[in-house]
């Protein structure tokens, strides 16, 4: 075996410090600060759209309005955030009285498209939250709207920028297993992460379009991005067959179901007051229950997924979405002529040792960028030889690997950085990441394969993008 220590810092080494760098926060002097207005204020919307922005680029933006449908989650929004902006339950009034520059869009995913070309048409450049939108219908409304206004669409695509995924782009870029082939690209979600989603508005099809559009559309567009490609017909296969109905009891939610003792995804949302002081306080306004019964009868998305998808270059891809595995991981393979790539993460039988997969996912959604230093490894084998690669990357856990502050830091504090390896996502990567799950869904639906050009005016081409 030869190994070779690649090691990527935090400072983004991984793809040319120009690239990830995290520049010096210095106060930026005898400059406007950029007006930024938030719809949408759940936990995603208050805190990493939100309280994470005014920590880090309150010097260069500044929230002028907060826009919801529920009063109660506006008001502790405004508190959480530690700003004093007006809010509002009117999206037309908060635009028309606090003229925004950036309008962010965090709502539930079924609403995005109402936001952004509302926005749009209103004069304003849109942040929206992954997925861009849920169906085939509203992502054309999108198309449309952007191209008929002026105004520009950015997709919040944080893996993009983590360094493992950085680092396998860039490895990749050297072309070193020859022309790909082919890509198995396998994601496991844990019992208490993929269980989650099955309380939450995502387990319903008309507010999340399934998981292979809220949750896949991540995968997918890091499958665009490192194959760099479009692709062209997807054919899938998806069931319900662990949440939802397929259980013997049931209850209204977890705090008041009599089986809490024999349920083990039993959740006690009383004792994280953060969820409480969000939800449990404000249920009054809009009816929304966060701890509901992932048993309940109106789950009707899939927990198990698997997607096959050829792209206009040839390459052919092996995708599956597990949501109740013991353990919270991922592995990709790419097959080429002359060798194969591959990388994964949090596979325990890799890293020897054993996790509490609660505690996991929440370092998985750390903001905070002081998480702990641990190494990640890219395998590389050539055909015909017996030596291989092991390629080290120096990683930060918290934070989706340091994506979300390089993210954030190229839409706000560096714009015009120079972006070799394209992190930077706008509404085509937007379009082309949803449609993929919106494809399988239809494919699962319809039992036939789904041809991408059926779905929008965008044409599907060898090379991303062209």
């Amino acid at each position: 075996m030869k190994r070779r220590d690649f090691l990527t810092t935090s400072a983004g080494a991984a793809v040319g410090a120009t690239v990830l760098s995290n520049p010096v926060h210095a106060a930026v002097s005898n400059a406007s600060k950029r007006r930024i207005a938030l719809v949408g204020t759940g936990v995603r919307g208050t805190s990493f759209w939100g309280k994470r922005i005014v920590e880090n680029y309150g010097d260069i933006t500044e929230f002028v309005g907060l826009c919801d449908i529920n009063p109660g989650r506006l008001e502790l929004a405004k508190k959480y955030m530690g700003v004093n902006c007006p809010v509002y339950t009117d999206f037309d009034k908060m635009i028309a009285e606090t003229k925004p520059e950036l309008v962010m869009v965090t709502t539930m995913d079924s609403t995005h498209h109402i936001y952004i070309i509302r926005a749009l048409e209103l004069g304003v450049d849109v942040l929206t939250e992954k997925p861009l939108t849920t169906d085939e219908v509203k992502a054309q409304a999108i198309i449309d709207a952007e191209k008929r206004t002026g105004k520009k669409v950015i997709v919040g695509f944080n893996y993009r920028y983590g360094t493992l995924f950085s680092a396998i782009k860039e490895q990749l870029a050297k072309k070193p297993t020859g022309q790909i082939t082919s890509v198995d690209f396998h994601w496991y979600l844990n019992t208490f992460h993929g269980a989650s989603y099955f309380r939450r508005w995502h387990g319903e099809r008309d507010k999340g379009g399934t998981l292979l559009v809220h949750k896949a559309t991540h995968h997918f567009d890091l499958l665009n991005w490192l194959i760099d490609s479009d692709p062209v017909e997807v054919v899938a296969y998806g069931d319900l067959e662990h949440y939802g109905k397929n259980n013997k009891f049931r209850g209204a939610n977890c705090r008041t179901c009599a089986y809490t003792d024999k349920c083990q995804y039993y959740w006690d949302i009383t004792k994280d007051e953060r969820s409480y002081q969000l939800y449990v306080e404000n249920e009054k306004y809009d009816g929304y229950i966060r701890d509901n019964c992932l048993w309940r009868n109106d789950v009707d998305i899939y927990d198990k997924m698997a997607v096959q998808i050829k792209y206009a270059n040839n390459v052919q891809v092996s995708y599956s979405l597990t949501t109740y595995s013991p353990y919270e991981g991922w592995r990709i393979t790419f097959n080429g002529k002359n060798g194969r790539l591959e990388s994964w993460e949090d596979i325990p039988w890799r890293r020897n040792e054993k996790v509490d997969q609660a505690a996991l996912h929440a370092a998985e959604m750390n903001q905070d960028a002081g998480g702990d230093v641990r190494y990640d490894e890219i395998f590389f084998q050539e055909n015909f030889t017996k030596d291989y690669e092991m390629i080290k990357v120096e990683s930060t856990k918290g934070g989706h690997g340091g994506g979300d502050n390089r993210l954030q830091d190229k839409i706000f504090r560096t714009p015009d950085m120079a972006d070799p390896y394209k992190h930077a996502a706008g509404l085509r990567d937007g379009v082309m990441s949803a449609i993929i799950g919106i494809a399988a869904r239809k494919s699962i639906e319809e039992k036939r394969p789904v041809k991408i050009e059926e779905l929008t005016s965008i044409v599907p081409h060898p090379t991303r993008g062209a």
